[in-house]
């Protein structure tokens, strides 16, 4: 008697099944069997099934990094090219030593910006390093230099800081550290062109004032608590206007010439 009744049951839900299967294909003015029923009930589930395979799929295809990193070219522009805020700096390209330090910097305190810091509290060392490797590896166009506001003899000053330093005040000149090419020497040491003179202004001036660090030594602070407000602004007006060589990347320190050495001591060339 039991069996009967499950019988029963099972057939009157087949049953069911294939009255509304019947219905959907009377709307498109079908007529079917009972056995057809069944065939297109076991067809739309067969169709569920793929559709879910589908949809996992994309959700795996969209977990990637490039996904994750969207946060990021919200405000540093796609690719990480910087957007026409002249405020948030270019990333793409940067050294990936250099991109892992900053984040970190942020994470722990060194660096103050709320949004960043937000975004990176929860992150350990090597998902940082995951996401300095991807920005390093990319390199879309540069937009162009900035046109400059400063006088003559502002961008001069700047010109003579950047590339000769000052002797007097033991200030080194920026090239000694940041290359030549002024594009930087990887792993840790950034390129200072392409950037928005706001930016410069902003990193030199939070050095100077303390509230930007880096791993001690720190260089760049002895450096820039050294400049006068005047110097900021000459050196970031100059750099945000130079024209960018045809090869942007950074070099290799092991590609700098044989005496390359910095001028003063730097926590930051290690990881």
């Amino acid at each position: 008697m039991m069996m009967e009744q499950r019988r029963y049951a099972a057939d009157s839900v087949l049953v069911g099944q294939s009255e509304r299967a019947r219905n959907v294909a009377s709307r498109f003015g079908l007529q079917i069997g009972l056995g057809f029923g069944l065939s297109l009930i076991l067809l739309m589930g067969l169709i569920t099934d793929v559709s879910k395979q589908a949809y996992a799929q994309t959700l795996v295809a969209a977990d990637s990094l490039q996904q994750r990193v969207k946060a990021c070219v919200a405000c540093h522009g796609q690719e990480g090219r910087a957007t026409t805020d002249g405020f948030y700096p270019r990333i793409a390209g940067k050294p990936a030593g250099y991109l892992f330090n900053q984040l970190r910097h942020f994470r722990d305190g060194k660096r103050v910006y709320p949004m960043m810091t937000y975004m990176v509290t929860h992150m350990n060392d090597a998902y940082l390093q995951e996401i300095a490797d991807y920005f390093a590896d990319l390199n879309p166009p540069y937009a162009a230099p900035q046109t400059s506001q400063a006088n003559p003899a502002e961008m001069e000053r700047g010109r003579i800081l950047v590339k000769d330093g000052d002797a007097s005040r033991k200030l080194p000149a920026c090239i000694a550290c940041h290359g030549d090419k002024m594009t930087g020497i990887a792993p840790f040491i950034p390129g200072l062109l392409g950037l928005p003179r706001d930016y410069l202004v902003a990193q030199l001036g939070a050095w100077k004032t303390g509230s930007r660090h880096a791993a001690s030594p720190d260089c760049m602070q002895t450096v820039a608590q050294q400049l006068e407000a005047s110097d900021i602004a000459a050196v970031s007006a100059w750099l945000a206007a130079q024209t960018l060589p045809a090869d942007t990347k950074a070099i290799k320190v092991t590609e700098a010439s044989k005496d390359f050495s910095l001028p003063i001591a730097c926590g930051s060339m290690k990881p």
